[in-house]
């Protein structure tokens, strides 16, 4: 495989490639001082995959007889084990997919003499047929068939892989029928339901895929995934100021699992993406480590190395961002609205989202082919009862967080409202979103995102209980040039309820005088211009991020903000956020203005105005209007 990207990348080791085989021997280096178990562990044994690649790959461009050795060593272990898989779905699963592609690579690169030739043959045909049957028996459910999430772009392209080295048509060809699928169905904007940590670790495989298939058949499907072509934008605008850190809507172990060199790399040279490039150089030269050790995600970034250097194109320039990349962007698959002051790491930033289960494309095309098919393919375990809310960051911290990963999904562990102390209907699972009706959506409109600001509301009556009587839940964010925050949530219900709403923190809110978010260098001023109750809580979360180890447990403490309106039958909260430093901070401006007709609030430099319900600004029809000293920006 890779016959003649490896003659090129040989001739370059002491070159070019000098970087990438760094990288890569001493990856190969760190697997020779380890022990593979002999015996299958409780806990995932993914690892094994790109461990064989790795080594594979080393002996491959050097010849050096011990990267060989060390591959048997390996390799020897992971065909040892009866299963590939233990503590859930064992061959059918992840495990399964992962070891068919790295062992499937090292079959080919190890060659024909390899002394463990005919062992990891039989092997690779045993679980090949193995995850194949299972896929073949299970189609309309599980990952089967499941188009938008990883466990299906992995264990096909694991298939694939283990197909194109045994001559397996019938796998290789179910393979391609699954992501010619696939790449119709994904989102044409690039966006992710699975949220940015589950991006880093599914999409790459959607990359191999493409690759696979390139160099195996010669066909080239680059330019027919727009979801790829267009994914780097979403993963860019989903970066914390100063890019280290990643925004954490969805399931994300932490706020540092979201960079993926290799896949850069690829993304990069398939679309000449240069803030691609730019990106791989910056996580390479100054994030790499800290992720690699502080990453939540396993098998992580480090055995990436082989990808790192199979996939980098050194002929495409980096591109700054800042020079070009949009401070707004909007991507309406996901309802996903960002916003911020810059892309430095003093920058302010928000990523305000609404949109139905596993995003626009996935909820009406899985409702489709299970109506028509009895299927059950969405899968959208990742996605969270998070329509309608935000995460707001500054200075390099954040002041308004996200839960990040839960297994009991609540929409009252967001910066949401809750109705009656009720969060989304059928929540507190998993998967929030299975089963449904189809009418239970939230949608994003009257979005407009230009030039680091932002107007968008978020409408999501419909994801409450059917008994609460909810017929109005609009919440509109605007943030202004200045990285200030308005929050309009215009509440109606057929009888009097309460409506509570959330805003959590990392750390303990301070209430006095005024109320203040603080986590490191940011603080932010938080105005409840409309008279509400006002209290605090502790919120926490507890997950178990892969049933392959069912141990681990991931917990999280948020300081909570509940602000309630009690009794109503109508409600309007109106809520300002100011951001500033909390070394030095800047007193707060906003004030609510007096309107003959809708919502104004006044800052020191800036106003920003709302409709009342019947669309107006005092004698305006307009969406919101944001006014600066220089100039003024009607939606």
């Amino acid at each position: 495989m890779y016959d003649e990207r490896l003659d090129e990348l040989r001739a370059g080791l002491d070159g070019r490639y000098a970087a990438q085989w760094r990288r890569l021997r001493e990856q190969c280096d760190w697997y020779r001082t380890q022990t593979p178990p002999t015996e299958h562990p409780s806990a995932s044994i993914t690892y094994f995959g790109p461990a064989a690649a790795n080594l594979a790959l080393a002996y491959r461009l050097t010849g050096n007889e011990g990267y060989r050795a060390e591959a048997a060593r390996w390799i020897s272990a992971a065909i040892g084990f009866p299963h590939w898989g233990k503590a859930h779905m064992p061959d059918h699963d992840l495990d399964a997919g992962w070891l068919l592609h790295g062992l499937s690579l090292a079959s080919a690169w190890l060659g024909d003499d390899f002394q463990l030739a005919k062992e990891l043959r039989a092997k690779l045909e045993l679980q090949g047929a193995r995850l194949y049957e299972f896929a073949v028996a299970s189609e309309g459910s599980w990952w089967s068939s499941s188009y938008w999430q990883n466990h299906n772009w992995i264990c096909y392209t694991g298939l694939a892989a283990a197909g194109y080295a045994l001559g397996r048509t019938e796998w290789t060809e179910r393979a391609k029928t699954n992501f010619t699928t696939v790449i119709e169905l994904l989102p044409a904007d690039g966006s992710d339901m699975e949220g940015v940590v589950y991006w880093r670790y599914g999409v790459p495989w959607l990359a191999t895929y493409l690759d696979l298939l390139q160099d195996q058949e010669q066909l080239d499907w680059w330019q027919r995934c727009a979801f790829l072509a267009n994914t780097f934008s979403y993963r860019l605008q989903q970066c914390a100021p100063g890019f280290e850190e990643n925004i954490d809507h969805g399931d994300c172990h932490d706020r540092r699992s979201g960079h993926s060199v290799a896949l850069y790399r690829k993304l990069a040279a398939a679309y000449r993406i240069g803030e691609a490039q730019w990106l791989a150089d910056l996580v390479s030269e100054r994030f790499f480590w800290r992720e690699a050790y502080a990453s939540g995600v396993k098998p992580g970034v480090m055995p990436e190395a082989y990808l790192e250097m199979l996939w980098y194109d050194d002929s495409l320039p980096p591109v700054d961002p800042a020079k070009n990349a949009p401070l707004s962007a909007y991507f309406p698959d996901l309802g996903l609205v960002t916003a911020r002051t810059g892309w430095d790491d003093e920058a302010t930033m928000v990523s305000f989202k609404a949109a139905p289960g596993g995003g626009h494309q996935a909820w009406e095309t899985s409702h489709q082919l299970d109506r028509e098919r009895g299927w059950d393919s969405l899968s959208a375990g990742h996605h969270h009862p998070d329509a309608g809310s935000f995460v707001l960051t500054s200075r390099g911290a954040f002041l308004a967080v996200d839960e990040g990963y839960s297994n009991r999904k609540r929409a009252g562990d967001h910066n949401l409202i809750l109705v009656d102390g009720f969060g989304y209907a059928d929540e507190d699972r998993y998967h929030v979103y299975k089963g449904i009706p189809y009418e239970r959506q939230a949608r994003m409109v009257d979005v407009h995102a230009v030039d680091g600001m932002a107007h968008a509301t978020a409408q999501i009556a419909a994801m409450y209980p059917a008994e609460l009587g909810i017929a109005r839940l609009d919440r509109t964010l605007v943030f202004t040039p200045a990285g200030r925050i308005v929050l309009l949530d215009r509440c109606a219900a057929d009888s009097p309820r309460d409506w509570t709403l959330l805003l959590h923190a990392d750390w303990p809110i301070e209430y006095g005088a005024e109320i203040v978010l603080r986590s490191g260098s940011a603080q932010a001023w938080v105005r409840l211009h409309t008279p509400l109750t006002v209290e605090s809580a502790v919120t926490e979360v507890e997950a178990n991020p892969t049933s392959s180890t069912p141990s681990l447990r991931l917990t999280r403490t948020m300081h909570t903000l509940r602000a309630t309106a009690e009794q109503s039958s109508v409600a309007t909260l109106l809520t300002t956020i100011e951001p500033t430093s909390s070394l030095h901070p800047s007193p707060p401006t906003a004030r609510r203005m007096s309107l003959s007709r809708g919502h104004g609030i006044a800052f020191d430099g800036e106003t920003v105005l709302l409709p009342d319900d019947d669309g107006m600004i005092e004698d305006e029809r307009a969406k919101a209007v944001i006014r600066t000293a220089d100039r003024r920006i009607t939606v």
